[in-house]
C-alpha cells in the first residue's frame, strides 16, 4: 500500500503528456504479455490489446478471459495497476478541465479567433453593448478587458474575458486586437476624474492604433474638450458621454414622443433599425433610390452622415455613397439578399 501511494503521488506530479504516453505504454506492452500467456485464448494480438481495454475499464464483457494460472495473476496485476492508471487519467481530465474554466473565469486564457469585437473596461454600458451586440448578431465572439479578475459574463459562451490593462500590448494581443473586426474603448468609471479617464481612454487608442490600426475604433470620450486629443491616433469614431442622454431629456421635455422616435432607432429591440444597404447599379440619382426603396418598405435616410439628401434628390449618387435606410429587419434582408 505505501509503495501503491508513492507510486501514485509521483505520476500525479508528472505532466498530463508523460502520462498519456505511460499509459499507451502500459496498454500496448500489457496486450503483448497477455496474448504470450495465452495465445490460445485470443488467437491474435489485437484480441489481447482489446481484453487489456475492457478490463481497465471495468466494462469485462467476458467474451475473453483467462484460463491459466498465470493468466489470471497477470488479471489481477491489471486490476490493482490498470484501472488505477485508468482513474489517473480521467482525474487529470476533470482536472484539466475544472482548471480552463478557472483560468477563463480568471481571464488568463488568450483569445484565438478573428472577426470579434473588442470591449475594453467594464461597467453597465459595456453590458448594455454586449447585449445590443449579441442582438443584432447572435453568433458574434466578444472579447472584454477589464483589470477586474473575474469574468463578468461567464455564463455566455460567446464571450471571452481578460484580465489587465488594456494599454498593454500584451493584453491586447491575447484578445486577438490585430484580427478584430472593431473595438470599443468605454471610459473607466473607477477614475474619478474625468480628464484622467480620456488620458486612459487616449493611451489605450493609442496602442491599438499601433499594434492594429485597420481595426475599426470607437472611444467614449468624458470631456467634448479632449476630443482633439485623439484626432493624431485616427480613432474611427467618437462618444460623448452622457452627451446623447441630456439631449434626450431636453427633446423629450421640450417636444412629447420624439424619445421614443429615438430609442426605436437607438436600439434593435424596440422597433424599427438604421441599416447601410449597397447601392443598386440602377439608382443614377438619390431620387432613383429614395422611390424604389420606398416601393420596397423602407425609408432612405442618409449617405454617411448627411440627413439631407431628400433635399437633393436629383442629383446622382456619388461612387463612394454610404447609403442608410429605416426598416425592419425583414425588409432589410429582402432589400439586401
Amino acid at each position: 500500500m505505501h509503495f501503491l501511494l508513492r507510486l501514485s503521488g509521483k505520476l500525479m506530479r508528472l505532466k498530463k503528456k508523460s502520462i498519456g504516453l505511460i499509459i499507451l505504454a502500459f496498454v500496448v506492452i500489457s496486450a503483448t504479455i497477455a496474448f504470450l500467456l495465452e495465445p490460445g485464448t485470443f488467437s491474435n494480438w489485437f484480441n489481447a490489446f482489446y481484453w487489456v481495454m475492457t478490463t481497465m475499464s471495468t466494462v469485462g464483457y467476458g467474451d475473453f478471459f483467462a484460463a491459466t494460472v498465470a493468466g489470471k495473476l497477470f488479471t489481477m496485476f491489471l486490476y490493482v495497476f490498470g484501472i488505477g492508471l485508468l482513474s489517473l487519467v480521467i482525474g487529470k481530465v476533470i482536472d484539466a478541465m475544472g482548471e480552463l474554466q478557472r483560468r477563463r473565469g480568471a481571464g488568463t486564457l488568450s483569445f484565438h479567433g478573428k472577426d470579434h469585437v473588442v470591449l475594453i473596461n467594464w461597467n453597465r454600458k459595456t453590458q448594455a453593448a454586449v447585449d445590443e451586440i449579441l442582438c443584432y448578431t447572435p453568433d458574434c465572439r466578444i472579447v472584454i478587458i477589464d483589470e477586474s479578475g473575474q469574468h463578468p459574463l461567464q455564463q455566455l459562451e460567446h464571450v471571452h474575458f481578460i484580465s489587465g490593462d488594456p494599454s498593454s500590448d500584451d493584453i491586447l494581443l491575447k484578445a486577438g486586437i490585430e484580427g478584430a473586426k472593431a473595438a470599443i474603448v468605454f471610459g473607466d468609471t473607477r477614475i474619478d476624474e474625468a480628464s484622467l479617464t480620456d488620458g486612459k481612454t487616449l493611451l489605450i487608442a493609442s496602442s491599438i492604433e499601433r499594434i492594429a490600426p485597420e481595426v475599426h475604433t470607437t472611444v467614449e470620450i468624458m470631456q467634448e474638450k479632449n476630443i482633439q486629443n485623439f484626432r493624431h491616433v485616427h480613432v474611427n469614431e467618437f462618444v460623448l458621454s452622457h452627451d446623447a442622454i441630456s439631449r434626450l431629456a431636453v427633446r423629450s421635455a421640450l417636444q412629447e414622443g420624439n424619445s421614443e422616435v429615438i430609442t426605436q432607432l437607438l436600439s434593435r429591440e424596440h422597433g424599427d433599425d438604421i441599416y447601410e444597404i449597397p447601392r443598386d447599379a440602377a439608382w443614377h440619382t438619390y431620387g432613383d433610390a429614395f422611390q424604389a426603396l420606398l416601393r420596397r418598405g423602407a425609408t432612405l435616410l442618409s449617405d454617411r452622415g448627411d440627413l439631407g439628401i431628400n433635399r437633393k434628390l436629383d442629383q446622382p449618387i456619388p461612387q463612394d455613397a454610404r447609403l442608410y435606410i429605416v426598416s425592419d429587419e425583414e425588409t432589410y434582408r429582402q432589400i439586401k439578399g
